[in-house]
């Protein structure tokens, strides 16, 4: 009986827990109006300003028409939309309807089928924010690594659970 109201409220913390961790990533979507408001920089070509690893933060609900030369954005690959790539805006090709050009700080010169022609379609959000250095942790947290510590906090949980409400019988 007692393992039974130990294993319910064990669940009860477990769920508890999913819950607040999903809240809170919905109210950073709403906030920042994107499915994504994290990026971790991958590549060199925004040296000096943007750092391998660098966390960026993105406000996906920046309008796309105001968008200016300089602001650094994220973007999907025009060509075949298979990556994110953050870039610098170098200029403004057209007004209406809106198509800049990017390029990479580090970069000679813009890249075609990369950095140009962006339009609204492929367009995420302004880089707002950048977290030096942290995307190192969430590099080590991906896939399977970040499955297998939540999956020893919960066993942890329910083995922490139990064996306390045991010892105090």
């Amino acid at each position: 009986m007692k393992n039974c109201i130990v294993s319910k409220k064990s669940l009860k913390d477990i769920i508890l827990v999913v819950v607040i961790i999903f809240a809170i990533w919905i109210f950073m979507q709403i906030i920042f109006g994107t499915y994504n408001p994290f990026y971790v920089v991958s590549s060199g070509s925004m040296m000096p300003e943007l750092q391998v690893f660098d966390v960026l933060v993105v406000q996906g609900n920046y309008d796309f028409k105001k968008v200016e030369t300089g602001d650094i954005i994220v973007f999907d690959k025009p060509i075949s939309l298979d990556r994110a790539i953050v870039h610098r805006v170098s200029s403004i090709i057209n007004d209406e309807p809106k198509v800049i050009k990017t390029k990479g700080d580090a970069n000679i010169a813009s890249i075609p089928g990369v950095d140009f022609p962006i339009t609204e379609s492929e367009y995420r959000g302004k880089v707002i924010y950048v977290i030096p250095h942290i995307g190192h942790i969430i590099r080590f947290l991906a896939p399977p690594i970040n499955y297998i510590i939540v999956t020893v906090i919960i066993i942890w949980m329910i083995y922490n659970k139990i064996f306390k409400k045991k010892k105090k019988c």
